[in-house]
């Protein structure tokens, strides 16, 4: 019967090989560069994602701005709390666009949003952009996939960005860093459950 001094010491084993093969890891990536992460899927959770990066690099003094391209018109708990510690927001304020049903109008407010997107995404003062819900707008052809693309790739080497929202584009999760897909296993609202202040918005 093995006691218990050879399974601590068998343990121990197990763990300096973990340990040494992160650290080779950690060795090895010595690149140093603003990320691009893409966070898509059916799952509830990309924007709640996207906006605690902000979170995170706010909290560590850096400069962030977001792009809000859905959702808009709803008392934003996220927004509330960041642009009071100096986070720009540039907000479509459409809401849904099965609520709208205006094709016109929901291009016009998307361009208007995504033109000060771009302004963040050409300004190396910006730390992080988050662009929520932007592969909506690609989907929609409210905002050029190429057009898109070329800011991405073009912005300032150590800014990061992360993009938000379902079903994006294989040219974005080529080109991004990341790529993180929430799956869909259950959500309250399909029992019925009304959305919660506080954690749907």
């Amino acid at each position: 019967m093995v006691d218990q001094k050879q399974k601590d010491e068998r343990y121990k084993a197990r763990q300096e090989k973990v340990k040494a093969e992160i650290d080779a890891r950690v060795d090895a990536a010595q690149e140093e560069k603003g990320i691009f992460l893409v966070i898509t899927g059916n799952g509830k959770g990309k924007s709640t994602s996207g906006f605690g990066t902000i979170a995170r690099a706010v909290g560590h003094g850096q400069k962030c701005g977001v792009g809000q391209f859905i959702k808009g018109t709803w008392d934003c708990g996220e927004r509330a709390l960041l642009e009071q510690h100096g986070v720009n927001f540039a907000v479509m304020a459409t809401g849904f666009t099965w609520e709208t049903q205006n094709k016109q109008s929901d291009t016009e407010a998307a361009q208007k949003t995504w033109a000060e997107c771009k302004k963040m995404l050409a300004d190396d003062s910006y730390d992080v952009v988050l662009l929520d819900e932007l592969t909506y707008m690609v989907t929609y052809g409210y905002v050029e996939l190429d057009e898109v693309l070329e800011a991405i790739q073009n912005r300032p080497k150590m800014q990061s960005v992360v993009v938000t929202g379902r079903g994006a584009h294989r040219s974005l999760t080529d080109l991004a860093d990341t790529v993180s897909e929430v799956r869909n296993v259950k959500h309250a609202f399909e029992s019925g459950v009304k959305a919660r202040k506080g954690v749907d918005w």
